[in-house]
């Protein structure tokens, strides 16, 4: 590592730690009294269920804010074949596994998850910096200083004091490839283009392996979730370890597969519930025992709005329902839509997390 690379290491990690200090909740600087209530939280947390979220994007870190409101137990295992924008160039230019999604996760995990959210989401605009964020920075010189992107990943972890841990679901270069009828399309953005075209996916180099800690993970769990998230971005690429689906289907522990609300324009453009679900379960090697699907009607004019980009709502149809049913998979139908200020439709955290909490109780039971 050159001395300016160390500089600006030492520089971000200095100020990082003064930040975070200071955004530190303002309860534990409050009188004694307030601590039977926060050991209280804690224990109701510590209490909680074991489980694994398994995906990457925008979709798994909406699933874990709304998770850590019931559990500290919570093992977030990422894709690591992301290849755009800022994670993209640090993969490219560093050989470092692509942050962005890691660094999306942590911040969804820690207590004060808006603070840090605007800290480590800052993204230069000039220079050399122009378009990374200051997050993927900060974990790329954490790799540097440590040599091992999984080892600074678990520091991160502590460092944020995270309610749970993050995880790449492997250390190992890899890169997404599929085939169409025509060609094949190799890495994340061909695919996320061509989506609709595809007829088979995989990774390359072959047999990488999983992180040991993420199979251990499913050891412990109570509950695998697959995604939310883009389907052969996010969610398939972590089930095409061999090793790692071998293991999720050879465990004890329920899988439950929450399809997304829209279809995603290219990605999965036409594609239904059911066939999002084939393809899962082509990558997995089995049906997840659970599929979580909205019910929740979305506003007419959202709905054109995304129609013109060339996405639909997804929902299930009576034929669907039946069908999926009898494959053995069980279907939790809910509201659970959230409109975000610029009108995008999103999974609300809360009410997923809170199903999901409900099915752990009732397995339990």
């Amino acid at each position: 590592m050159t001395a300016a690379v160390g500089f600006v290491a030492g520089l971000f990690t200095a100020v990082f730690l003064l930040v975070i200090f200071d955004m530190r909740p303002r309860g534990l600087f409050k009188p004694r009294g307030d601590e039977p209530f926060k050991n209280a939280i804690a224990h109701r947390l510590s209490a909680g269920p074991y489980i694994v979220a398994v995906g990457g994007g925008t979709g798994l870190s909406t699933l874990l804010r709304g998770l850590k409101g019931f559990t500290r137990n919570i093992t977030a295992v990422v894709a690591v074949t992301d290849e755009g924008g800022s994670s993209g160039r640090l993969r490219t230019e560093w050989g470092v596994l692509p942050p962005g999604d890691v660094r999306n996760c942590m911040i969804a995990l820690a207590e004060n998850d808006n603070e840090l959210k605007r800290l480590l989401d800052f993204r230069f605009d000039r220079g050399d910096l122009a378009g990374h964020s200051l997050g993927n920075l900060f974990l790329l010189a954490v790799s540097e200083l440590c040599g091992d992107f999984s080892v600074a990943v678990q520091r991160m972890n502590h460092l944020l004091a995270i309610r749970g841990r993050v995880l790449p679901v492997t250390t190992e270069t890899i890169t997404l490839v599929g085939r169409g009828r025509e060609r094949t399309f190799r890495g994340e953005i061909e695919i996320s283009k061509n989506g609709r075209f595809l007829e088979s996916v995989w990774l390359e180099p072959d047999g990488a392996k999983p992180l040991p800690d993420a199979l251990l993970a499913v050891d412990d769990a109570e509950l695998v979730v697959l995604g939310p998230g883009s389907l052969f971005t996010s969610v398939i690429p972590n089930l095409l370890l061999p090793e790692f689906s071998e293991k999720l289907i050879g465990s004890a522990s329920p899988i439950v597969y929450v399809c997304n609300l829209m279809t995603q324009p290219e990605e999965t453009e036409g594609m239904s519930i059911s066939r999002h679900l084939e393809w899962v379960s082509a990558a997995l090697g089995d049906v997840p025992d659970y599929i979580v699907v909205n019910n929740e009607s979305i506003p007419e004019y959202l709905i054109e709005r995304y129609r013109i980009e060339g996405a639909e709502a997804l929902y299930l149809s009576d034929e669907e329902r039946e069908r999926i049913e009898e494959s053995g998979c069980s279907v939790l139908e809910f509201p659970m839509i959230s409109i975000t200020e610029s009108g995008l439709v999103r999974h609300d955290s809360s009410k997923l997390a809170e199903r999901l909490f409900r099915l752990c109780r009732e397995l339990r039971e």
